[in-house]
């Protein structure tokens, strides 16, 4: 789906001539073939656009004559809902900045690009492209933030739910948890690189604008506290699970060594019983007429005797 949006009256319109839209939106779902015209129609390089959709690239710019492709790395709730596999994902946002318009690209419905489309964002311009492209800087690591939030309350319901029941469901969703972790601190780390570069570079050419530098400064800053973020909760999960594998073996331990005391003092009785069911002569009380209850009344004190003992030794 291709839009042409502009603002007017400080509401972001669709138009029809592309030559007066500032801003150009390419969204799913995609027609076949709709990229290649595009490309050729605005003279860009395809790969700009095909490189957009593909979920493994990483955060980068690339730069063609007069033309600039920026990929930077934004959470989104995964479709997938195996138990196996992550909460959410990353995937690459593509913005192209040619000299007449800026383009944006996603392969799949983005909540971060989305905001933009439905004009919840303050003071947002188009027309203004370099400050378009900080505020989609801004709103990226705000929804990493705000996802890392959701994650970090998810795993404190999860690890209550642990002390009272040992599950296998919730093992199953903090790995789930620690997954999009690991999506995260990656992406994160890639879109901090990619940041640092551009402020190396000067690559929006912002130098000279102070309020573009200072927003600009604000987001690295904002990034590097998300990774941190990010890593702080990778190893509190790590801990946690490490410590709850832990609790688990013990507690396996203790149910393996209560058993085989019962099976010890179950032992006694039970040899009792297998010498006289013997068929042999001359056995202790053949022939006594309360032989049975005897012999009962002793197995039974000896296996309470069993159970002093393993007592006082403080093993049951």
């Amino acid at each position: 789906m291709i839009r042409y949006l502009k603002k007017e009256n400080k509401e972001l319109v669709l138009v029809r001539e592309k030559q007066r839209a500032p801003w150009i939106s390419l969204y799913p779902p995609y027609e076949h073939g709709e990229l290649e015209a595009f490309a050729a129609e605005h003279n860009l390089p395809l790969d700009f656009l095909t490189d957009s959709l593909d979920i493994d690239e990483r955060s980068r710019y690339e730069r063609e004559d007069d033309i600039i492709l920026i990929l930077v790395n934004t959470p989104i709730l995964n479709n997938d809902v195996r138990e196996s596999e992550a909460i959410y994902i990353t995937v690459p946002i593509g913005i192209i900045l040619t000299p007449d318009y800026l383009i944006t690209i996603t392969g799949r419905e983005n909540p971060t690009v989305q905001k933009f489309l439905d004009d919840k964002v303050k003071n947002f311009d188009p027309s203004d492209r370099k400050l378009f492209v900080l505020q989609l800087f801004e709103q990226n690591v705000f929804m990493f933030l705000d996802c890392l939030k959701r994650l970090n309350l998810k795993r404190n319901l999860i690890e209550q739910e642990l002390y009272s029941s040992s599950r296998n469901k919730e093992l199953r969703q903090l790995l789930r948890i620690e997954k999009s972790l690991v999506y995260f601190v990656n992406s994160l780390s890639t879109n901090e690189l990619l940041k640092m570069k551009m402020k190396r570079t000067d690559l929006l050419g912002i130098r000279d604008l102070e309020h573009h530098t200072d927003l600009f400064e604000d987001l690295i800053i904002d990034n590097s506290q998300a990774l941190d973020m990010s890593n702080v909760y990778t190893n509190i999960l790590s801990g946690t699970m490490e410590a709850y594998a832990s609790i688990v073996s013990n507690n396996m331990n203790v149910f393996i060594h209560r058993l085989t005391i019962i099976t010890i003092i179950l032992m006694v009785p039970t040899l009792v019983a297998s010498f006289y069911g013997m068929n042999l002569k001359n056995l202790p009380l053949q022939d006594y007429e309360y032989a049975f209850y005897v012999i009962l009344i002793l197995s039974f004190l000896f296996g309470f005797l069993l159970i002093l003992y393993f007592r006082r030794k403080n093993r049951f």
